[in-house]
């Protein structure tokens, strides 16, 4: 059976996730999973959680926690990398300074998101440092980048250690199965394409039990979307941005393509607080009251049913399967259960035209015991291709390229990108005053 090594196995909400799931999955029983993590109480505690859940379940697991990388890498077969170097706070710290320089959320993706340059500084360093050790230590495994930055990692490492085998993952796809719940599709009969790079896929193929789902879809919004709309919440994956977005494009905005989780794209529908309000977008409300808040009342959960051993853990976490792909792609690899999945891989076979071939793209992968294969797609429809370039690939490409020449004024050319960025000032006050924050005393130092 697999070994899995999870980096990063200190979330114990991830790494209970994936324990749940692949106690679901009959055929990964007696997988041996190493939790590794450099922070020893909260590797303890995620750890004490999954062998009580794996217990309850009466699954027959291997369960492993270290402190030491390289000995979870020993004879691992897939390694799964969820690690976020110096955590929310460095985050928060970052988008304060940006703030008080005129940035906004809205489209600034390299700032004011989740992705921002000095958060992605030490995990393309992260990164690449487990790439080293999994090629040395276990270079048959397959490397799945789980952290963020999702789309500049998988271009960076496969370009650059080309004989790995690496793929992305993001669940964000899964937002196609919620919009066909929502107008009353059941998702179990639906077929799609969702092509496009990390956090800009869209719905280009819509099918329902073999026949076109688009009409149905365009009825709904015609007739029942401004009722859905009166008691959405901000930033829903249906509500006015969205179709606003589908009726500019002809094709649907689907995951975090237009959510904060991907930047809020596009900058326009948040040009000032009148439009965020005509559109129903609060990025800064959502990170604040979904994402931070909802992640430490999900820790506190956790936490509670840690410390309560006299509690059942499936009593607070049911066995229901994630939407999560790790571990159907562990098993679909690992037991030869062929499957269709939505993956993070190279652009190498032109799978969506209009997309450098040396850059990351998010398409249907067949995956199997003979690896992963890509689906050609039939693209985005130009308009989109030329935002994608402007937008996706040419930041990131010149964030590649200042975190190799370790150029400051790469990197300021990286911020003026940024469509909050009104001069070369800005952007390098904002640059020297992030550099500033004593957690990134060795960014500032590469860059110096």
């Amino acid at each position: 059976m697999p070994k899995i090594s999870i980096i990063g196995a200190g979330s114990a909400m991830f790494s209970l996730s994936l324990i749940k799931d692949i106690c679901l999955t009959p055929s990964l029983e007696g997988s041996v999973v190493s939790f590794m993590d450099i922070d020893e109480q909260r590797l303890e505690s995620s750890y004490s959680l999954c062998v009580r859940y794996a217990k309850e379940a009466n699954i027959n697991l291997v369960l492993e926690k270290t402190t030491d990388r390289r000995e979870s890498l020993q004879g691992a077969d897939f390694v799964v990398l969820a690690a976020l170097v110096g955590g929310h706070q460095r985050l928060k710290d970052g988008w304060d300074i940006a703030q008080k320089h005129g940035y906004r959320f809205g489209g600034s993706l390299h700032v004011m998101h989740d992705e921002g340059f000095w958060i992605n500084f030490d995990q393309l360093r992260l990164m690449e440092s487990v790439m080293k050790e999994i090629l040395e230590i276990c270079p048959d495994a397959w490397y799945m980048l789980v952290s963020n930055p999702v789309m500049a990692g998988v271009t960076y490492l496969q370009r650059k250690y080309p004989q790995a085998k690496l793929a992305g993952f993001c669940h964000g796809s899964n937002g196609v199965k919620a919009v066909a719940e929502v107008i009353g599709l059941d998702p179990n009969h639906i077929t799609y394409e969702i092509p496009g790079v990390n956090h800009f896929i869209w719905l280009t193929e819509f099918r329902y039990k073999g026949e076109d789902a688009f009409p149905i879809l365009d009825r709904w919004i015609e007739e029942k979307s401004a009722a859905y709309i009166e008691t959405c919440g901000t930033c829903d994956w249906l509500g006015p941005k969205a179709i606003d977005l589908y009726k500019k494009f002809g094709v649907f905005p689907i995951g975090d393509t237009g959510n904060p989780g991907g930047g809020s794209w596009p900058a326009w529908h948040h040009a000032d607080e009148e439009t965020e309000l005509l559109y129903k977008e609060d990025p800064q409300a959502w990170w604040r009251d979904l994402y931070f808040a909802g992640g430490a009342a999900g820790v506190e959960k956790i936490q509670k049913v840690s410390e309560n051993t006299a509690e059942a853990v499936m009593d607070s976490f049911p066995p229901v399967h994630s939407s999560e792909p790790m571990i159907p792609f562990i098993e679909a690899i690992a037991c030869d259960v062929p499957r269709v999945m939505i993956l993070n891989i190279l652009n190498d076979s032109n799978y969506v035209p209009g997309i450098p071939n040396d850059f990351q793209v998010e398409i249907p992968c067949y995956v199997s015991a003979i690896g992963v294969q890509g689906i050609k797609t039939k693209g985005l429809p130009k308009p989109l291709i030329n935002f994608a370039l402007r937008d996706r690939v040419a930041p990131v490409e010149l964030e590649l390229q200042a975190y190799d020449s370790g150029s400051f004024d790469d990197l300021v050319q990286l911020i003026m990108m940024d469509p909050w960025t009104r001069s070369e000032k800005q952007a390098r006050a904002l640059l020297n005053d992030i550099l500033e924050l004593p957690s990134l005393a060795e960014m500032k130092k590469h860059f110096s």
